[in-house]
Parts: structure tokens; C-alpha cells; sequence
């Protein structure tokens, strides 16, 4: 006796829909600045300049017309076994140049040669050039001029994206869009439209939030980070959770086997009717 059974024309393709409704998973880049850039309004912003803050080091070169009365003042570049954090990660190595700096102690103050203590907190660098100008010229220096400089502008990033860590800059100013693309950028899931930063500054703490996929995002105050800020991106509530995302995989690999299985029933039964 011979058994046929019905095969009904949209059971392969339904199957394959299946396979394709439960085993993909569509997410949508992040994208950035959507909408036209009022160049004209964005030049009219004024940047603030980094302030001294405690903690912070400091390095201070000291030039004059006296080359061998400066060198008193200037701090020698010292080769040791030294360790520098970046980018979340520590390397050290024996003949590293460890970086001279002033550090500014918990009262604000910086210990400077033949000065003694100097109140630097909430000072700018030009703040700091001309009080050490004040108190320099004609004392011990002819015409003193400095090269001022923050040794470790640092922020941190946290959240959903690629690399999260504690990153150390060799600058002293770094946009919102640079401390993402240091941190690998914005994971699929992350919320592009409320990045969080916080900010420490003499004591008290604010709260800033970014959308990075509107222009406005160059007008606030946040835009730039200041040393020690804490940058935040939140996840989005959608993302699948690890139960859900193992529940999704499996069900695709049965979707998959399924599928085989019904291809393979489709074949035998063409060959053997």
C-alpha cells in the first residue's frame, strides 16, 4: 500500500520565515548629530578653561633670562621602574621616564621651590602664570615665563559600550564624541539620547545629560569633559536579558532543525512516492 502525504506549496517558505522571524534580530546603528549644525551659533561658544582641582598633577616648566637661575626651579625627568594607567589598563616596564608634576594636596595647595606652599585651587593656567610671575620677577628671575601643563587629565567611562575603564589623556580637553570613540563607541543597546556625566568641582556634584544624536549636543556645557568626569551610558530596557537571549538562541536552533528536517521529508517523499 502507498502513503502520500499532502504537502502543502507554502509549508518550505513558511518554515524559512520562521527560521528568519526567530533567529534575526534587527538593531539600529547609533547615529550621531542628526539634523542640520547652526555653525554660525556654535562659534559664539565660549569654552571654560580647566581649573586646578585637588588632585590634580601639574607640570611646570620655568624659562628666563637667565638660563642657569631657572634651572632651580624645574624638576628633572626621572628614569625608573614607573606604571601608567590607560585606557582601563596598567603597564610598567624597568627605564620608563616617570613624569615630574606638581601635585595639588587635599587643601589646593602645590609645594613650589624657594615659594613653599601656593594655593592653586580653582585656578586656570593663566591664573597660575601670573601668580607665579608675581612671584618670581625680579626677586630670583629677569622676564620668567612658564609652559603649564595638567599631566593627568583623566575621565572615566562607563555603561553600554565597547570598553569600559578609566582613560588618561595627554591633553587637557576631550569632547563627549572623543571619550566614545576611546571607549569603542556606543553598544547597539545603549541609550545615544541621555549619556550621563558627572561632575565634581569644589565640592559639590552636578549631573549633565547628552543626546549625542541632536547638534545641540555642542551648546552644553557638558559637551567637553573636565577632569574626573564620570560619562555613563545607560541601556536600553529592550535589551534581552541572558535568560531571554538563551531562550531566543534556542529556539532558532529549533527552527533550524525544524527547517532541515522538513527539507529533507520534502526530498525523500519526491524520490520515494
Amino acid at each position: 500500500m502507498k502513503i502520500s502525504l499532502p504537502i502543502n506549496k507554502y509549508f518550505v517558505p513558511g518554515l524559512g520565515l520562521l527560521f528568519l522571524l526567530f533567529s534575526c534580530r534587527t538593531t539600529k546603528p547609533v547615529q550621531y548629530l542628526q539634523g542640520p549644525i547652526d555653525t554660525a551659533a556654535l562659534s559664539r561658544i565660549n569654552l571654560p578653561e580647566p581649573r586646578i582641582r585637588i588632585g590634580d598633577l601639574i607640570g611646570i616648566t620655568v624659562y628666563s633670562d637667565n638660563p642657569d637661575a631657572t634651572a632651580i626651579f624645574n624638576q628633572q625627568m626621572n628614569t625608573s621602574l614607573s606604571t601608567t594607567a590607560t585606557s582601563g589598563t596598567a603597564t610598567s616596564g624597568a627605564g620608563a621616564q616617570s613624569m615630574p608634576g606638581y601635585l595639588v594636596d587635599d587643601r589646593g595647595n602645590i609645594r613650589f621651590q624657594l615659594l613653599g606652599q601656593l594655593h592653586v585651587e580653582g585656578l586656570t593656567k593663566a591664573d597660575l602664570e601670573a601668580l607665579l610671575t608675581e612671584k618670581l620677577s625680579g626677586k630670583y628671575l629677569s622676564n620668567p615665563y612658564f609652559n603649564i601643563r595638567f599631566l593627568n587629565y583623566r575621565f572615566t567611562v562607563l555603561g553600554e559600550v565597547a570598553k569600559q575603564g578609566v582613560y588618561t589623556i595627554p591633553g587637557e580637553r576631550i569632547s563627549i564624541l572623543e571619550a566614545l570613540g576611546m571607549a569603542g563607541d556606543i553598544g547597539l543597546y545603549g541609550l545615544k539620547d541621555s549619556i550621563m556625566v558627572v561632575r565634581e568641582t569644589e565640592g559639590s556634584r552636578s549631573i549633565g545629560y547628552l543626546d549625542v544624536s541632536k547638534p545641540e549636543v555642542f551648546e552644553s556645557p557638558y559637551f567637553y569633559l573636565q577632569q574626573n568626569d564620570v560619562v555613563i551610558v545607560k541601556t536600553n530596557p529592550k535589551k534581552p536579558d541572558i535568560s531571554e537571549a538563551t531562550a531566543s538562541r534556542n529556539l532558532a536552533r529549533a527552527a533550524t532543525i525544524t527547517s532541515i528536517l522538513a527539507s529533507i521529508s520534502i526530498i525523500l517523499l519526491r524520490l520515494f512516492p
